[in-house]
């Protein structure tokens, strides 16, 4: 932005152009950013071997202030993909003034595996007009952060403000993604963005159309998840799509500090204390062993007393066969020895199908005529299905028609 214009917005935007340690000068209060570009890190790394190939190496960046595995509080580091550029953005407080801030740079080539390792020196200089009184955050529904750290829609942000507002000074303070706020990463349809806060300050009171998010109309609006009618919102509306349910307007001047004195929570950087100390041989043994045993001994006690009462219970209190046998009258005895005898012989039988066949089947000799009479069902197993006594009774029948015809005849009879 030009200097010597009545309003001046105070954004530094430093690009990476040299390989060599770099030092900047951000003013406390002010938006920082530092963009890594990609180009200016691939003559580190060696060419593509064939010649003509168009060079895309997806390169990474890795920041941290040096000695130390994180970057400070203040500072905020974004890559969205690795062909993309890196921006490194942060507002730092007064707190930060006079303190160099050594940022390491580590470029990570996803193709050859190769790094490079700059410097970023960053010295915070103090300004008169810190803080500025008045400070308005808006939240832009339309926009990422790395888009909104661009400083061409980050001027066009700042000057649509201008116009509303009327300040004679104007600064970007901060910019914070939605997610860092809680929101939730939006849906990959219709080109939906995750949102950005953007803070600023003036030095004037808040004009009129800001204000009128205050109204009761408004208020109600918004508690009922309606968007409120504001004078101005045709002034942003053509790039950038703001929820003004969620501007919040601060006067700094007649904020009453709660905790004053409350302790100083620090950067969130260790302090460097030297080399790692372990604690010294003299600290007293602790003596496990009766722990052990305690530990050991109690449950298989318990163990133990349980088992001596179940081999108690299982060997002991047996009354045997014998006593059984001596309590049980003989006849009882007797007539289950022969229940069991026979059930023996019934599974024999049973098991064994070529024994001689039962006297009802053998040939028997006619009482009138003495002929041998034919077994009654010799190799035939039609006639099994039959009862036995009717089987019988039909072949015996048979030979008395037969008797009829033939003349009596005296057999001797033997007793």
């Amino acid at each position: 932005f030009d200097s010597t214009s009545v309003y001046i917005f105070d954004l530094v935007t430093i690009l990476s152009k040299s390989h060599a340690d770099r030092n900047v000068y951000p003013s406390a209060g002010v938006l920082f950013v530092h963009v890594l570009e990609r180009e200016y890190f691939k003559g580190e790394f060696p060419p593509y071997p064939k010649a003509g190939d168009s060079s895309n190496d997806p390169i990474t960046f890795n920041t941290n202030l040096k000695g130390y595995p994180d970057r400070p509080g203040w500072l905020r580091y974004i890559q969205r993909t690795p062909h993309s550029d890196g921006v490194l953005y942060g507002s730092p407080t007064a707190e930060h003034v006079g303190k160099p801030t050594i940022i390491e740079i580590t470029a990570y080539n996803k193709r050859t595996f190769e790094t490079a390792r700059h410097n970023l020196v960053i010295n915070i200089m103090s300004t008169e007009e810190f803080p500025l009184p008045y400070q308005a955050e808006f939240f832009i529904k339309n926009m990422n952060v790395e888009e909104m750290l661009a400083s061409e829609v980050l001027g066009d942000f700042l000057g649509a403000v201008k116009n509303v507002w009327q300040p004679e000074r104007l600064n970007a303070i901060n910019i914070t993604s939605a997610l860092d706020r809680g929101g939730r990463v939006p849906l990959p349809i219709n080109d939906l963005k995750e949102g950005v806060y953007v803070m600023v300050g003036a030095d004037v009171q808040f004009s009129s159309c800001l204000r009128e998010v205050e109204t009761p109309q408004n208020q109600l609006r918004c508690s009922q998840e309606m968007e409120p009618v504001i004078s101005c919102d045709k002034k942003f509306r053509a790039q950038f799509h703001i929820d003004w349910c969620k501007i919040s307007l601060v006067d700094i001047t007649k904020v009453v500090a709660v905790h004053s004195n409350r302790p100083d929570p620090g950067t969130g950087v260790l302090p460097d204390i030297g080399e790692y100390n372990p604690p010294s041989e003299s600290l007293k043994s602790r003596d496990y062993f009766t722990d052990f045993l305690i530990t050991l001994a109690v449950p298989s006690a318990v163990a133990l007393v349980l088992f001596i009462i179940l081999a108690y219970s299982m060997c002991c209190r047996r009354e045997g066969v014998e006593k059984r046998n001596m309590q049980t009258p003989d006849i009882q005895l007797v007539h289950h020895s022969s229940i069991q005898k026979s059930t023996k012989e019934l599974r024999s039988m049973s098991k064994n199908r070529e024994i001689a066949w039962p006297l009802s089947t053998l040939p028997v000799f006619h009482p009138v005529s003495g002929e041998v009479v034919p077994p009654l069902h010799p190799d035939n197993y039609e006639t099994t299905s039959m009862p036995l006594m009717q089987t019988q009774t039909i072949q015996m029948k048979k030979h008395q028609r037969v008797g009829r015809r033939q003349p009596l005849t005296s057999l001797p009879v033997r007793l």
